[in-house]
């Protein structure tokens, strides 16, 4: 039997074509190069242009935006009454007191008592001169009416004599014309008219003059009365003020004397605190000692809600590099303060429009806010900048930025001065 041949002889083995396979290798080499070239320049180009690098996350930033800007101070304010008076002996004498501290108390309520033996003494004595002197004014009435009456008859003597002597006159002229009585009697008649008539005229000036003495002298002695009457009420008012009262209600604070012990005039016995009204006390730090200005308004935090205050007070000493200063609530105060209670209390120093500003943050501590860092793709660009007013939370940007720049607002002083730093995600 014949064997069949089969097919291997027709086939034809094909050896691959090495350099192809070498063009196709280079091609795809190339190509990826050219698509990675376009993504790693750029990224090399800022690598080899940077000084610093460093991540994005330990970094914040902000928008500059424009709007309005509050310049402001925050500082921790005390608690106080607003009315607190101290109370002083009005003279040398023995306290007694009648309350004790802590006590509540009433307005007029009486306090204290000072005993003065000394005041009580020149009082009674002022007191018997002022009687005295009223005695002796009454009297020197009396006698000026007297002296008035008894001139007043003198004068009504007079004119009944200047009368008569009319009379007689009217006579001695008719007798005259008729030649019934001579010439002597008729001149005598005259000259005792005239007589009369002088007498008359005396009596009237001396009557007169007598009304204004008496008046005067009646004057001196009112004068006298109602200047001792002075001194009497001033003795009294002071005996009165023994008796210390209370000028408010109130609780009372410390007794500065011992009961039943002897105190000089103006020495200080108590004090009484209105818990009425209450007011802040607070130290400024003596850079905006000449910002501020009395009717500065404030804002007081009290338990989460906002009270409006004014700023009445500024002292115009520096004590401890701070400006003692007091403020005002606008209304009545809230309900809960306590004393020596500390608040926090915002006073507003300035306000303006349409100005550009930044949060404020810590690169305002680096080169003294000259310096900015501006991010654009990834990069941190070092800027010269003006700052201008700061308040708590925000910086106003005078130049050098222009509103939507993005600010590294973070602490700058790792960037340690480049001129521009990556920013790595």
């Amino acid at each position: 039997m014949n064997k069949i041949p089969d097919t291997s002889a027709q086939d034809l083995q094909i050896v691959p074509d090495k350099s192809y396979k070498k063009l196709y290798l280079t091609a795809t080499i190339v190509a990826m190069l050219a698509a990675s070239s376009f993504y790693i320049t750029p990224a090399l180009s800022k690598w080899s242009s940077s000084e610093y690098t460093v991540s994005k996350e330990r970094l914040r930033t902000a928008i500059v935006d424009r709007g309005s800007f509050t310049r402001d101070v925050s500082v921790q304010a005390r608690v106080v009454a607003a009315v607190r008076p101290v109370l002083y002996s009005p003279a040398q004498g023995t306290v007694t007191y009648l309350v004790d501290a802590g006590d509540e108390v009433k307005k007029n309520q009486t306090l204290s008592v000072i005993e003065s033996p000394e005041l009580q003494s020149e009082y009674n004595q002022q007191l018997a001169s002022l009687v005295r002197l009223q005695t002796q004014l009454d009297r020197q009435k009396i006698q000026s009416k007297t002296a008035i009456l008894s001139k007043e008859k003198d004068a009504d003597k007079a004119k009944v004599l200047l009368n008569a002597a009319t009379r007689e006159m009217r006579r001695s002229d008719v007798a005259n014309n008729k030649s019934l009585i001579s010439d002597i009697d008729f001149q005598k008649a005259k000259d005792d008219l005239e007589n009369a008539q002088l007498e008359y005229q005396h009596v009237l000036k001396e009557a007169k003059l007598l009304d204004e003495s008496l008046k005067f002298e009646v004057k001196s002695k009112e004068l006298e009365a109602q200047s001792q009457q002075v001194l009497v009420d001033e003795l009294q008012r002071q005996v009165k003020a023994l008796n210390i009262i209370s000028p408010v209600s109130g609780l009372v604070g410390n007794l500065s004397a011992e009961q039943k012990n002897a105190v000089a005039k103006n020495q200080a016995l108590l004090n009484v605190v209105d818990l009425s009204r209450f007011e802040l006390e607070l130290g400024i730090p003596e850079n905006y000692a000449d910002d501020l200005a009395l009717g500065m308004k404030a804002q007081i935090l009290f338990n989460n809600d906002h009270y409006e205050g004014t700023l009445v007070a500024i002292a115009p000493e520096i004590i401890n590099n701070q400006v003692q200063g007091k403020i005002r609530f606008s209304s009545r105060s809230p309900i809960g303060l306590r004393q020596n209670q500390r608040l926090t209390t915002r006073i507003l120093l300035e306000e303006k429009t349409d100005v550009l500003y930044l949060p404020r943050g810590q690169f305002l501590d680096s080169n003294g806010g000259r310096v900015a860092y501006v991010v654009n793709d990834d990069i941190a660009h070092k800027m010269k900048i003006t700052t201008g007013a700061r308040s708590l939370s925000k910086v106003e940007i005078s130049n050098g930025l222009n509103i939507g720049d993005e600010v590294v607002i973070s602490n700058t002083e790792q960037f340690q001065g480049a001129t521009q730093v990556v920013i790595t995600q």
